[in-house]
């Protein structure tokens, strides 16, 4: 009997149990401890960002970057539809109006191209969304913001350890945002990072993550009492989270080459079914250095991708699709505008499907999730 393969297993590196009990030991299990701290150096030094803020959650540091904006009633903030509902949620709640625009073909990430029609004299930002750790077309989009003076927000959630042109993502818009999610590369369970890059921004992050108050600088010495001075809330991880956390990071160079390995293998081993005309494999532009966060197919239509998902479910292997436009949902129908038709992004979303894509999947269970999607291709061809 063959064993189920589960679309993702969480990794640990072997140090997780033995930071968190440091953790403990050394009497600090609230947030910014000294495991934080580390945490923020390593995400600085290797990001080259100017401030790096531990995070509970993604989700929390866009939320921060909307605050940061100082968003108001009616201003706009441009986005794609295809993303995770967080990525239009923080600024809803600031009360924005996201304003969704179609995605490239072949990356599905935002189509720069398409953006400058969406601006107008209500737009504060762009948040350019990172998928599938493959950078949009940076240049393009930060010379549209330049010209329009608008704040970039990268939502680089699957982004950590890839780049564009160099850079590594999250250190090229005024602000940047990573997940740590169970479900990313980089992982703590929960959480994320705020990354800083607009020097003018950082002290008011530091307060908008501490409650409003300039507690991080009471503690720097800076001050001699901290107070209430603005808006903010509690974005702090636990120091329990960030001691997981920092034992990932010290290992991110070779988690990132572990996936990088797998995801060659799967792109080497599919390349029939493409050729077959039976599915699209993923793209990744000259001048992006993925991180190999996910490993994608396009089948040929949502009828087909249907098909195939249930194949492959009904065998045992965890396959899954992926976002439903935003554009779609009630939410986004309600407090969102699209710019344009959005017919790839209806198209695309609908003929993706997800493999599963872990350390610990060896090669053997790679090559079965292949042959079996093999066989549901063919399956679903009669």
């Amino acid at each position: 009997m063959q064993k189920n393969i589960p679309f993702n297993k969480p990794y640990m590196t072997g140090k997780e149990l033995f930071y968190i009990s440091q953790a403990h030991f050394n009497g600090c299990l609230a947030g910014d401890g000294p495991f934080t701290k580390k945490s923020h150096l390593w995400l600085e030094e290797s990001i080259s960002c100017k401030k790096a803020l531990l995070t509970h959650s993604c989700t929390a540091a866009l939320e921060m970057s909307a605050l940061l904006l100082d968003l108001s009633e009616g201003d706009e903030v441009i986005m794609p539809s295809y993303t995770f509902v967080s990525t239009a949620n923080a600024f809803v709640l600031r009360g924005a109006k996201p304003v969704f625009v179609d995605i490239r073909e072949d990356t599905l990430n935002i189509d720069e191209n398409l953006i400058a029609e969406a601006i107008t004299s209500k737009t504060k930002a762009i948040v350019p969304v990172h998928y599938a750790g493959v950078s949009c077309e940076m240049d393009t989009i930060m010379e549209l913001a330049n010209l329009n003076g608008l704040s970039v927000v990268e939502d680089a959630a699957q982004g950590i350890g890839a780049s564009y042109k160099g850079r590594p993502l999250g250190s090229i818009g005024s602000m940047g945002t990573l997940s740590f999610h169970e479900t990313k590369n980089v992982i703590s369970g929960e959480g994320g990072a705020l990354l800083v890059n607009d020097e003018n921004l950082i002290e008011s992050a530091e307060i908008i993550r501490e409650k409003g108050t300039d507690r991080s600088r009471f503690m720097q010495g800076l001050v001699d009492k901290y107070t209430w001075r603005s808006e903010g809330s509690s974005f702090l991880p636990g120091e329990l989270t960030a001691a997981f956390l920092f034992a990932q990071l010290i290992e991110e160079r070779t988690i990132t080459s572990k996936r990088l390995s797998m995801w060659e293998f799967y792109h080497e081993n599919i390349k029939c079914y493409e050729d077959s005309g039976f599915l699209r494999r993923p793209y990744v532009p000259l001048g992006c250095e993925h991180n190999a966060h996910m490993y994608y197919i396009l089948l040929d239509s949502s009828k087909m991708r249907d098909k195939v998902l249930a194949f492959m479910t009904e065998q045992g292997i965890g396959v899954v699709f992926h976002y439903v436009p935003l554009h779609s949902s009630p939410a986004g129908e309600a407090f969102g505008a699209s710019s344009g038709a959005l017919d790839k992004t209806n198209d695309l979303s609908s003929r993706l499907l997800r493999l599963p894509l872990w350390i610990g999947l060896s090669e053997e269970d790679q090559r079965r999730v292949i042959e079996v999607l093999g066989e549901a291709l063919t399956s679903a061809h009669k």
